[in-house]
């Protein structure tokens, strides 16, 4: 069964940082892609990034470019996506996925499995 553990996420005050964690498990191949999404109370959700397993290629939303940065240890078959200098509008319930937005270009297979969701909130 596959599995995906968030851990991170919180509260912080604008121009803060914050770091969140996806775990993957039950994976039976490593041909796969960790994404995350974003949802904020009243809109819709929203693709922030996601980075390949197989050759690190990362998507970034132009929402984020520039202040989100994802990376992978795939030794700790861990997903990071480091949030630096947050917004009140980067507030949302964010959630890991084994698929990538829409957005993004690249070959891998969407699956559809996520994470817990955890709770971001930037105070302004």
């Amino acid at each position: 069964e596959v599995q995906l553990v968030q851990s991170g996420g919180g509260l912080v005050q604008a121009g803060g940082s914050l770091r969140l964690s996806c775990t993957a498990s039950g994976f039976e191949f490593d041909d796969y892609a960790i994404g995350w999404f974003r949802q904020a109370p009243g809109k819709e959700r929203e693709g922030v990034s996601c980075i390949g397993r197989r050759d690190g290629d990362t998507y970034y939303a132009d929402s984020v470019k520039g202040r989100f940065t994802i990376s992978s240890d795939n030794a700790k078959n861990t997903v990071y996506l480091e949030m630096k200098s947050l917004k009140p509008e980067d507030t949302a319930v964010y959630f890991c996925s084994a698929l990538c937005p829409s957005s993004y270009l690249g070959t891998y297979y969407p699956y559809n499995y996520w994470g817990q969701g955890t709770q971001v909130t930037v105070s302004s």
